[in-house]
């Protein structure tokens, strides 16, 4: 089966690609895609991650080993396609570059029969030009615990030694 899928820039600005790919090709094959397609040299760190209808960030899916071992994280070279992008969880998170953190919202638009005579992947449309840098991120949380109500008095926390 081929997916048709939308890759949008998260920027102020429409920067967008759609892409038809065969959905048992893997993530790291898709990566590639879209590297090229937004026009990156695709030598930098990625990942996507799996993500609710409002786009929270959940599981990674890592281009490559980047611990000590011993995780449970997914790498894209052993991750279809069709294991992650289907009618009932249809978005995706793709980050590129850690430093810079090109961020895309990635999601899945149709699943169509493949067409004989067609190569995949295909890009069948872009939208807008991807910007000299990548847009400003604001790293915000709503914050689980007040620590202005539990800390009240620093002189009850007993430092009796300088800890300098």
């Amino acid at each position: 089966m081929i997916y048709k899928i939308r890759v949008i820039l998260d920027a102020e600005d429409d920067v967008f690609r759609d892409i038809e790919i065969e959905g048992n090709r893997s993530l790291e094959e898709f990566h590639n895609t879209i590297t090229q397609s937004f026009g990156f040299l695709g030598n930098e760190m990625a990942s996507f991650y799996t993500c609710d209808d409002e786009w929270n960030q959940e599981e990674e899916i890592a281009l490559s080993d980047m611990g000590d071992g011993g995780s449970d994280v997914r790498y894209m070279q052993e991750t279809q396609i069709e294991d992650l992008l289907t009618e009932n969880t249809p978005k995706l998170i793709y980050v590129y570059d850690f430093l810079s953190m090109w961020t895309f919202f990635v999601e899945l638009a149709d699943i169509v029969e493949k067409e004989d005579g067609r190569a995949y992947p295909n890009i069948l449309f872009s939208f807008g030009e991807l910007p000299d840098s990548p847009p400003e991120k604001n790293f915000e949380s709503d914050p689980m615990f007040d620590f202005d109500d539990t800390l009240d008095n620093y002189e009850d926390l007993d430092f009796d030694e300088n800890w300098n």
